[in-house]
């Protein structure tokens, strides 16, 4: 099952992508699995030396006990130390962002795509709505005649 974040590509432009693994309880997995969780509004958060994803919802698995289960409660990612510090030199001396951009699973892991982005302006989002309007036209046209 793969769960993406079809926002992150219209808030960001996203150049770098990479792989990460997410540390989860059992029943996080299971309900991943089956395809219930929100990453839309999520982002990475480097506090020392670790990486976490804040703002991720995994609902709870509808077999498993939900007494003081957070859905929204903050994720520690697996990333090696290089790639951490590597991240964290490009998110404060570029001013970029790291947003997840799906979530799925690879040989029995959960795995996140995380994408290394800079942020768009309104006008630029205006913008890329516009081509994506022409270029729809464009396909429906050359569609309708042939």
């Amino acid at each position: 099952m793969k769960i993406t974040n079809r926002k992150a590509f219209y808030d960001y432009e996203i150049t770098n992508r990479f792989e990460a693994g997410i540390n989860l309880s059992g029943s996080e997995v299971k309900a991943i699995r089956l395809g219930q969780a929100d990453i839309s509004g999520s982002f990475v958060k480097i506090i020392g030396s670790e990486a976490y994803l804040v703002n991720s919802k995994v609902f709870p698995y509808q077999n498993a006990r939900t007494e003081g289960y957070d859905e929204r409660r903050t994720r520690k990612l697996l990333l090696h130390k290089k790639e951490i510090l590597s991240l964290k030199s490009k998110m404060e001396g570029e001013n970029l962002s790291v947003v997840p951009i799906s979530l799925y699973t690879k040989n029995h892991f959960i795995k996140v795509e995380l994408g290394l982005g800079k942020g768009k302006k309104k006008y630029e989002k205006r913008q890329s709505i516009k081509k994506k309007d022409i270029q729809r036209e464009l396909e429906h046209e050359l569609g309708s005649r042939g």
